[in-house]
């Protein structure tokens, strides 16, 4: 049976903060890993008109249980007055890719100090 997985993604406007933050949730076993891509464009409504703004996305894969958390992680050490932060479920893919990601976050709940389940 695969492993279930999420992805928690966010949107930066400085490549060294997305950087900076993939390390951190990787460190505190919040993630199994985190990829930083960018610069892409994003183009979106703000203060009553359309921005474009050069940003770089960070993808971080990590257990359902843990989630909250990463989330939680990402908006106090995020810069932006409003935040992206979403959470995607992974429904399926390379079934070692899956067991590598899932053994690497079983030591999550230990090393970051997190029971998931736990998260409010």
């Amino acid at each position: 049976m695969e492993e279930r997985l999420v992805q928690v993604s966010s949107t930066f406007d400085d490549e060294g903060a997305a950087l900076e933050l993939a390390d951190g949730v990787v460190r505190a076993r919040l993630a199994a890993c985190a990829q930083v891509e960018g610069p892409i464009t994003s183009v979106y409504w703000w203060d009553g008109e359309v921005q474009r703004e050069r940003e770089w996305r960070l993808v971080c894969k990590t257990r359902p249980g843990l989630a909250d958390y990463l989330v939680k992680h990402l908006r106090a050490l995020h810069t932006y007055e409003l935040a992206e932060i979403v959470v995607t479920p992974i429904i399926g893919g390379d079934p070692k890719y899956l067991a590598w990601a899932g053994g690497e976050r079983s030591a999550t709940t230990s090393a970051a100090g997190v029971e998931e389940g736990d998260a409010s």
